[in-house]
């Protein structure tokens, strides 16, 4: 947000006339040479200017009259940034170009980029400021007061407040949730119980009877046994006395016995 010292900054160089922000605007848009602006010149300007405001230029004595303003260290600081960003700019650029060549360090041209580029979003961010300042500003006429709520959402007096429970019926109630409730009763939810050793029994019966599907040996079951049946099946296939095929996803799963290894012939 561009301050009111900035502002009203006026400078007169040799190679410029004019508000201070023109020289930013006419430095960032490469329209004017930064290598022919006298700096100091700009600082004395500015400190003229604090002068002239009745301000307590930075390292001198203290004013005498009272009345005069305060110095603004927000406008300072901004002049201060603003010209450490142009020194820092004009003496890269003075450099010469043969001995750029450091380790860890930007040359002229990339250092002035990125000074230009740090000082182009700094203009945005003020002009940001500015706008929302503006709108503060716009905003101070309007005031808000609270109003009264309307009278049907307004509270009833205690006195006119009527009595709806018995307080007995409330006294029990909250005296209920300081009981311990009794322990559920579970006995009408069957939990199925099913073990590894029976489905492995019934596996192995269908195998001596020859090849078998899995959706029949799970029929009408519930899903506990059906889980306990794909593992008996797993059991089988780990210790070689079963084996499946499925010739498609999602098809039937057909459980045979392995087959058995053919005879090798003794030549003699």
């Amino acid at each position: 947000m561009a301050s009111t010292t900035l502002t009203r900054l006026e400078l007169d160089l040799d190679v410029f006339a004019g508000p201070f922000d023109l020289l930013l605007s006419l430095i960032l848009r490469e329209e004017l040479d930064l290598l022919e602006v006298e700096l100091a010149d700009v600082v004395i300007a500015y400190l003229d200017h604090l002068a002239t405001l009745g301000a307590k230029p930075p390292g001198g004595d203290e004013r005498s009259e009272a009345g005069r303003d305060e110095l603004d260290l927000e406008a300072a600081t901004e002049f201060l940034v603003l010209i450490a960003a142009l020194l820092e700019l004009k003496s890269r650029l003075m450099l010469p170009g043969e001995e750029v060549e450091e380790l860890d360090e930007l040359a002229p041209a990339e250092a002035a980029e990125e000074l230009l580029e740090r000082m182009l979003a700094y203009a945005r961010f003020r002009g940001a400021g500015g706008f929302l300042a503006a709108r503060r500003a716009a905003e101070q006429a309007v005031l808000y007061r609270s109003a009264a709520l309307p009278p049907e959402l307004r509270r009833a007096p205690l006195e006119n407040a009527e009595q709806v429970y018995d307080p007995a019926v409330l006294g029990a109630a909250l005296g209920s949730l300081l009981r311990t409730p009794p322990p559920l009763d579970l006995r009408h939810i069957s939990a199925p119980r099913v073990s590894l050793a029976e489905r492995l029994g019934v596996l192995r019966a269908l195998l001596r009877r020859g090849s078998f599907s899995f959706d029949d040996a799970v029929r009408g079951a519930d899903r506990m046994t059906v889980a306990v049946t794909l593992f008996a099946l797993l059991e089988l296939y780990k210790s070689g006395e079963a084996t499946w095929e499925q010739h498609e996803p999602f098809g039937p799963v057909a459980v045979c016995a392995p087959a058995a290894p053919a005879p090798t012939e003794v030549v003699a």
